[in-house]
């Protein structure tokens, strides 16, 4: 691979690039303990067995899950059982459910039920050595996928091991290499972006305690892009800051690119929000490697109270 000379992350930066509703479209989890070196495409291209990585990346794709490896900061090796979690991100219900599987037995990743990642309550897979841990920390520390993933992720890590920040794992790609470092948390599938080391201990104990940071919000995964932006603006206006202090009522198409989204602060009040979305007029660089293309910009169009 030629190395990349541009760094997608600090040009987005200088752009003034927003973050609102960039965060990946993603309910399913699957997040398997893989240490080693990671290549561009994560799943293929690690110590995973080719045959398993394939299948199961084939069976993810029917099932609409995402698969991210992972690893303890500093890990090497897997000891005798590999960690494996599945994670449901639903707009009401969040799970974390893990099994502990043979490291040396890579198929008995392929005996797991990825459709029952679509219900709201956990499927009891099987008898893990440990409880599930209630949340996950991922920070993409994919360099081979993009250079800023690492340039800028590790540091974050460095920084969380020295603060004893709880349920941190280094992952593979998680989506918007630009706004790296990227942190996505589960099972609330909230996605923060350009994450500084100094601040990323504070960030995750705010979110441990239920508080969104606004600064480094990309969006809950659970909704789709205009829903994720109408989100972000409302809280921004209400300065609202608890997760589950804005829940989301209704969505409306309004024409093409735009939709009315009607929220409900917790003791507070209903809005409604219109956003709207289009096309940048000129190509800017997405990814280090990638050539340039046209992003999405999402705007406020109006906000009013119900």
């Amino acid at each position: 691979m030629v190395e990349a000379t541009v760094r997608c992350a600090p040009q987005s930066q200088a752009r003034g690039e927003a973050l609102v509703a960039t965060a990946s479209r993603v309910q399913r989890w699957l997040v398997v303990e893989q240490p080693g070196a990671w290549g561009a495409d994560a799943l293929s291209q690690s110590r995973l067995d080719p045959d398993t990585a394939a299948a199961l990346a084939a069976d993810a794709r029917i099932h609409g899950v995402r698969v991210l490896l992972a690893r303890r900061p500093g890990q090497r090796a897997l000891r005798s059982r590999r960690a494996v979690f599945l994670a449901h991100s639903g707009v009401e219900r969040r799970w974390i459910e893990q099994v502990n599987l043979d490291a040396a037995d890579h198929k008995a990743l392929l005996g797991l039920d990825l459709g029952s990642l679509a219900f709201p309550d956990p499927p009891g897979l099987g008898r893990p050595v440990e409880p599930a841990p209630t949340s996950m920390h991922l920070v993409c520390t994919n360099g081979r996928h993009d250079p800023c993933c690492a340039d800028f992720g590790r540091p974050v890590v460095r920084a969380l091991v020295d603060a004893d920040a709880p349920d941190v794992w280094e992952c593979s790609h998680v989506g918007g290499d630009r706004f790296a470092a990227n942190i996505v948390c589960l099972p609330e599938g909230v996605y923060y972006g350009r994450v500084d080391a100094d601040d990323a201990a504070g960030l995750l104990a705010d979110h441990r305690a239920g508080l969104v940071d606004l600064a480094c919000y990309r969006g809950r995964s659970c909704y789709p892009p205009l829903v994720q932006a109408a989100d972000g603006f409302a809280r921004e206006h209400l300065a609202e800051r608890r997760l589950d202090g804005l829940s989301v009522l209704s969505a409306d198409r309004r024409g093409e690119g735009i939709a009315a989204v009607r929220v409900q602060q917790r003791d507070g009040e209903a809005l409604e929000v219109t956003v709207g979305r289009e096309r940048a007029s000129e190509p800017a660089q997405l990814t280090c490697h990638g050539q340039p293309g046209l992003m999405w910009r999402y705007r406020l169009v109006d906000i009013r109270s119900l």
